[in-house]
């Protein structure tokens, strides 16, 4: 466990979305530095491997970048360790605005509750903006007969552990959500972790478990649509639009379970107020794009933007609600 006790996290949290608060303030006053120049090149790391979703998400935002500032954005993947090698690298950058992240919340709302790290998630990290959610999708195989998430959670209760759910392993989104969920309905399932997405899916497609729980995506769709899996509730802030008739979580009752993986970027602490308010302006912009907007719903995810504070905000609350849901359910890094 990381030694920074619980209640000084949270300080740091909430300090740290004032003064990000403070310079949006001074942002949307139109201040001279606003207009703050980038450097020529800038350095996005991205913390996946090149080819899937959030890599080819991340260098349309580069793609964006460029073409709005003129600078020259490079996608640098360093994948690996749940997020955390990608953070350590944006977290020991010069914060000159040369280098940033692009990379979901995990490693910072997630990762400290299980484990030491190299960077410290609060003090190093800047968040800039908020660019994507990517919706989680709760699926039955063809060894689950139920006709919905609620006969399945009956089931659960009727047969304590017959219900098996898959996830990438533990302590990941999805565990956290089978957890929140087990509590809340008091039920037994039984937790099946995998180690990535690839065997998990040629185990679910051969009805190795009954429930599988994975981040939405063309893969996820194609299987749905040759009806080898059956959605049965998505963990979005609403209905996705190729899933209308699917219910969120929080519709089913379950709140707290109704969790989604969230994107943004980041850059190193220390970057100067005007190039982190350029920067998220910046962003803003891309994310209205016909380009960036259609990379995105194509594959379900929903574009977010907003302000740095709002982004700050909503990583304090993602820690708080993890963390005590690791807590409560003795959830230990594999």
């Amino acid at each position: 466990m990381i030694s920074t006790t619980d209640s000084f996290l949270r300080r740091r949290l909430c300090r740290g979305a004032v003064l990000v608060a403070c310079g949006a303030a001074l942002a949307a006053a139109g201040l001279p530095a606003f207009a703050q120049d980038l450097p020529k090149t800038v350095r996005l790391v991205v913390a996946y491997p090149p080819g899937g979703v959030a890599d080819v998400v991340a260098r349309t935002l580069a793609e964006r970048l460029a073409a709005q500032t003129g600078s020259t954005f490079v996608v640098d993947n360093k994948a690996g360790a749940s997020g955390t090698i990608a953070m350590e690298a944006i977290a020991k950058a010069a914060p000159d605005g040369a280098t940033l992240g692009f990379s979901a919340i995990s490693p910072l709302v997630l990762s400290p509750h299980l484990g030491k790290l190299p960077y410290d998630p609060l003090r190093d990290l800047l968040p800039v903006a908020s660019v994507m959610y990517s919706p989680v999708v709760l699926l039955a195989t063809s060894a689950e007969g139920s006709a919905d998430m609620r006969a399945v959670l009956a089931k659960a209760k009727a047969q304590p552990g017959a219900v098996r759910w898959a996830t990438s392993g533990p302590a990941s989104l999805g565990h956290v959500m089978l957890e929140q969920l087990r509590a809340s309905a008091k039920v037994d399932i039984t937790h099946v972790p995998y180690k990535g997405g690839g065997q998990q899916m040629t185990d679910a497609l051969s009805g190795q478990f009954e429930v599988l729980s994975t981040n939405a995506g063309p893969a996820v769709a194609i299987q749905v649509k040759a009806g080898k899996l059956r959605p049965l509730a998505v963990g979005a802030p609403a209905r996705l639009e190729s899933l209308p008739n699917v219910p969120t979580l929080a519709e089913l009752g379950f709140k707290d379970a109704n969790l989604s993986s969230q994107f943004g970027v980041f850059a190193p602490a220390g970057l100067p107020q005007p190039l982190q308010a350029r920067f998220n302006a910046e962003i803003n912009t891309a994310l209205q794009s016909p380009q960036m907007r259609s990379r995105l719903t194509t594959t379900d995810n929903v574009p977010t933007g907003g302000s740095p504070a709002a982004f700050a905000k909503e990583i304090a609350a993602e820690y708080e609600n993890n963390g005590r849901i690791i807590r409560a359910a003795g959830i230990k890094a594999d």
